[in-house]
């Protein structure tokens, strides 16, 4: 597919594209907070978990790009969405390109596929401090439900969790039903 400029291409795994995340977290975390090599270590190490455990039937991968250039991404693990919850996980836009609706875009895609798989909730863990992130997430209606302080990746952070309840929002989904993400 060719975009024209300013045009964002949206898809899911390609070879790279886990390097390119970690990438993409280890710098602007180190820059921006400070976070050390445990960091972009735990990234990897849990991105590529995700990539190797993929099952297309629960879990989500979406990749922006911008220009033919890595832009963001974003995920939804659903291997324990029945009891806990489908998990958001490594939300990210490259500095230069936040706040042009890239980051909404994803995580309405990331939204709407949770819906679609009948998903009851979804969660997230963040840290106190990323504003333009949490103001994305109350947009779409997660609210904070946990939060603690916390030494990891060589820093001390407010963890936060923030949850959405979808329940009220599924229909249940019978095979043959046709449903059209938002």
């Amino acid at each position: 597919m060719v975009a024209g400029m300013g045009q964002t291409i949206v898809r899911g795994y390609y070879p790279g594209v886990v390097g390119l995340i970690t990438h993409a977290h280890a710098v602007w975390y180190h820059q921006r907070w400070g976070f050390d090599a445990s960091f972009e270590t735990q990234v990897g190490r849990e991105l590529s978990d995700f990539i190797a455990g993929f099952d297309a039937d629960r879990d989500g991968l979406w990749v922006a790009e911008r220009q033919a250039a890595f832009a963001g991404a974003v995920a939804v693990c659903g291997r324990r969405a029945a009891a806990e919850g489908a998990r958001l996980r490594w939300f990210i836009v490259v500095p230069g390109l936040q706040g042009q609706g890239i980051g909404t875009d994803l995580i309405r895609r990331a939204l709407g596929f949770c819906r679609d798989k009948g998903y009851p909730r979804v969660f997230l863990w963040t840290f106190q401090g990323l504003e333009a992130a949490r103001h994305v997430y109350a947009r779409f209606g997660f609210r904070l439900c946990e939060e603690h302080d916390v030494a990891q990746w060589g820093q001390f952070i407010r963890e936060q969790k923030y949850e959405l309840v979808l329940s009220h929002l599924n229909r249940p989904i019978h095979q043959g039903d046709s449903h059209e993400t938002s």
